[in-house]
């Protein structure tokens, strides 16, 4: 008995799982994200995200549902260990992906602001983006 079948079907299952997942996701969707898009700029930082509207989250990106949506991110230490938490109200729209970052003016200061770092559509699996007319 050969076990290339068997490594097959172990290499597969991640796949198939991924694409079950996506079907049983309401439709459209769409997600945030608290890592950087953009490395390159010195003053962003990755976000953790706590809460989205009333619902505690380690997930990362989280699916959402599109509309306004209250999100509750933890942004980086500086001096502390633990970052400060920001809430921002975004307007999510339909089959979108959001990336948030922490901007802060050094890189020890706890303070900081929440920006969207990237707004980009998902493509593949995701239906109801707006019709363009």
């Amino acid at each position: 008995m050969s076990a290339l079948p068997s490594i097959r079907s172990l290499t597969l299952a991640p796949a198939v799982l991924g694409l079950a997942a996506c079907v049983a996701l309401p439709q459209p969707f769409s997600q945030i994200d608290g890592h950087r898009y953009h490395l390159a700029p010195i003053d962003t930082y990755a976000v953790q995200l706590v809460r989205i509207d009333d619902r505690d989250t380690l997930d990362d990106p989280v699916f959402v549902e599109p509309g306004l949506r209250r999100v509750t991110v933890q942004g980086p230490g500086g001096i502390h260990r633990f970052g400060e938490q920001r809430v921002i109200e975004l307007n999510v729209a339909p089959c979108t992906r959001y990336h948030l970052v922490a901007v802060k003016t050094t890189r020890l200061a706890t303070d900081f602001s929440v920006r969207v770092d990237q707004q980009e559509p998902i493509g593949g699996g995701c239906r109801g983006a707006p019709a363009s007319k």
